[in-house]
């Protein structure tokens, strides 16, 4: 560890749900989820007034709307986080040169890299301070949470600990006295399932977990991790923070004890893998074009195939479909070790599937309220009529701007406001009324 509490990690709370609130006055204080809106849909974003009813991020749109009906579930306006994002990072820039994004709503930076008079933990509390309320005056009011601690594992744990608008700073040589009471779960990596498998073990929290051999730790989790929760249970964490950080693809593989023979069984393997895929991608803001299979059979022999999409996707159920079709291609009837799949060819935003509609039956007339049954396919800059989905921008020859409130049946609701405007009135109109546009996002970068 260093020294110095110099690594900053900085999160966006609640950042799309929240930009939806900053540009909607009528929705600031209310639920509002953004994601897939239909019945297939997936959660990207709950507000923080949505999350106390359980509704939270990976969770199907259908299990979120039983939990919170009187919620806004909107499909999202990637342009409008894009750009609050690229606000959020030249301020982060302005501070130090180095700065490493882990996706649009969240990033390290190196406060040893910045022009600061010293390192000393009241400088850097008050370098924090005025960092927050500088992202909140570019984005229009968004706020920040932020850890400073003395590694990349600690600081983003410690910018979880006060959630939302929170700050907090671990001071050099308190960090083992931070984690102990933690659960498990704090440290990358584990997950639900490791989760189990050390609760088994008699290991909740962090104490727990500083108490156990790296042998028997090994022995619990595997070699690779298993040294790692070791050094991080203790603190250990001397990645640096890394400036040019672009993902050429993301990908997951597994190797199995016993060769898979089972078609079937490799398919639900091959189906899990590209949920994983899909979950990295929604949650960093990419979308790949390229699907790539991997394969190494019984005789160590190796094969990957790939094939190119039209068009990028983080969508799970297109990664899979396209990864059962190549392995339907491939001999493996001698038995297989491991099996991977990825995704590369990445682009930096994401297609209308992330915040879109899933169901097969999407452009099926909708009701005219705001949350429930609302399906329809996205219309482009510019176009006029039928594709309105909730949340989307709009503008009016007479009215001026606003937002799609609910459509279906020939109808379509705006509300009429801004950021700038406070709650604003509603009007419903023919879907194809010439006088209603949708009008060009702002040019990306």
């Amino acid at each position: 560890m260093r020294p110095h509490a110099s690594v900053l990690h900085l999160d966006l709370d609640a950042f799309f749900a929240s930009v939806e609130q900053r540009d909607k006055p009528s929705l600031r204080g209310k639920p509002v989820v953004v994601g897939g809106v239909g019945g297939r849909g997936v959660v990207a974003t709950a507000s923080y007034e949505a999350r106390v009813y359980g509704v939270r991020s990976a969770m199907s749109t259908r299990e979120a709307r039983a939990r919170c009906p009187h919620a806004a579930f909107l499909s999202g306006r990637f342009h409008a986080y894009r750009e609050a994002s690229a606000a959020v990072m030249a301020v982060l820039r302005d501070l130090s040169p180095l700065v490493e994004p882990l996706s649009l709503d969240e990033a390290f930076v190196d406060l040893a890299a910045a022009d600061l008079p010293d390192l000393e933990v009241g400088t850097l509390t008050d370098v924090a301070r005025r960092l927050r309320a500088e992202v909140a005056r570019v984005t229009g009011g968004l706020t920040a949470s932020v850890g400073v601690a003395s590694s990349k594992f600690l600081a983003k744990v410690a910018s979880e600990l006060e959630k939302p608008d929170g700050l907090t700073v671990v001071p050099p040589g308190t960090e083992r006295e931070l984690l102990r009471p933690l659960a498990v779960s704090v440290i990358p990596g584990v997950g639900p399932a490791t989760t189990e498998r050390l609760r088994r073990a008699g290991i909740h929290t962090v104490a727990d977990l500083e108490g156990v051999a790296e042998e028997e730790l090994v022995r619990l989790v595997g070699r690779a991790q298993g040294h790692g929760l070791h050094a991080l249970a203790r603190a250990r964490d001397d990645r640096p923070v890394v400036a040019e950080r672009e993902a050429k693809s993301v990908s997951v593989e597994d190797t199995y004890d016993t060769d898979l023979t089972d078609r079937r069984l490799m398919e639900a393997l091959v189906t899990r893998q590209a949920g994983s895929v899909a979950e990295r991608l929604g949650k960093h803001g990419l979308a790949g074009r390229t699907v790539t299979l991997k394969v190494r059979r019984h005789d160590f022999t190796t094969l990957s195939r790939s094939t190119t999409l039209v068009a990028p996707t983080d969508r799970a159920e297109v990664v899979a479909r396209t990864a059962r079709a190549l392995l339907a291609d491939l001999d493996t009837s001698g038995g297989v070790r491991l099996l991977g799949v990825g995704v590369s060819g990445l682009a930096d935003w994401v297609q209308e599937a992330l915040f879109g509609e899933d169901d097969p039956g999407a452009g099926a007339p909708a009701t005219t309220k705001p949350a429930p049954g609302l399906t329809a396919a996205l219309a482009g800059p510019g176009r006029r009529g039928p594709g309105w989905r909730p949340g989307m921008d709009v503008r009016h020859a007479e009215h001026g701007a606003g937002w799609v409130w609910g459509a279906g049946r020939g109808v379509v609701t705006v509300r009429f406001e801004t950021a700038l405007t406070g709650p604003g009135p509603v009007r419903s109109f023919r879907e194809d009324d010439p006088a209603l546009v949708v009008p060009e996002p702002p040019p990306a970068g």
